[in-house]
């Protein structure tokens, strides 16, 4: 997909991740669309922001948890700049929940806007894009879909569930609509993190960084120009989930704790 002259629309795109990657596609000529919840401030500057790359952009504040405000978010991005043909569903819910537990209210929340969200959103843009001929569909995913995370249950099944639906979806909607994930491991360091936390996860990858929100834009611009790339997930994690195996042999010299020694 050619994407100079097409419109977009990112969740979450008021900032953060989601606001990254409404900046990559501007940049690359895309009329952008950004949904959010309750950062009505923080979306007006983004979409300032965005208009500086010489496209058009507006904001939607929407739940899109409730389908028929995923519907409604659809049909308005349509009157205010055009058929969308790339939906990105980068908003995201990232709440501890311990397990066993008697308060269920942040599962269902976290399926709401993580898995819910896209499958409404999808399910509403998706007759448009059939009827044009084409489209794209970007899910941000990360390691949690593969790697069950401690305390944070709820986001990791949540997110292994988009990460199957983003294969059913380009399943049921090939070969006209593409959809794919791209997995983000530490790409932008929350501001209640401590420096001893960022460090922690820095020297977790590979790379040893953080990746930084342009890096996960351009993950997303590779997909949705890519035509020949459907149900897979591009993973951009500066090699964080090879870590383990690096910091494994880290400091052995004869490998004898691994069944590689004599003896």
């Amino acid at each position: 997909m050619e994407l100079a002259g097409r419109v977009a629309l990112v969740t979450g795109g008021a900032h953060r991740v989601g606001r990254a990657i409404a900046l990559a596609l501007a940049a690359a000529g895309t009329d952008v669309a950004i949904a959010y919840r309750r950062s009505a401030a923080e979306a007006a500057d983004t979409v300032e922001e965005l208009k500086r790359c010489d496209v058009d952009a507006a904001a939607f504040r929407a739940d899109l948890a409730v389908p028929s405000e995923a519907a409604r978010l659809i049909e308005s991005v349509t009157e205010r700049l055009g058929p969308i043909d790339a939906l990105v569903n980068s908003a995201s819910w990232f709440a501890r929940d311990e397990f066993p537990s008697h308060d269920t209210d942040t599962w269902y929340q976290t399926f709401d806007v993580v898995l819910h969200g896209p499958f409404h959103l999808s399910n509403a843009v998706a007759p448009s894009m059939l009827d044009r001929g084409g489209g794209a569909i970007v899910n941000i995913v990360d390691l949690s879909a593969w790697q069950p995370w401690p305390g944070r249950g709820a986001h990791s099944v949540a997110k292994a569930a988009l990460l199957a639906l983003t294969r059913q979806v380009a399943v049921e909607l090939a070969p006209t609509v593409r959809c794919n994930a791209v997995a983000l491991g530490p790409t932008i360091a929350p501001t209640k993190f401590g420096p001893d936390q960022v460090e922690r996860l820095r020297r977790r990858t590979l790379l040893g960084r953080w990746s930084g929100g342009a890096e996960a834009g351009r993950a997303v611009r590779y997909l949705l120009e890519a035509d020949a790339v459907t149900g897979e997930c591009l993973t951009v994690d500066g090699g964080e989930q090879y870590g383990h195996v690096r910091d494994r042999f880290t400091d052995t010299t004869d490998g004898g704790g691994f069944g590689l020694g004599g003896g």
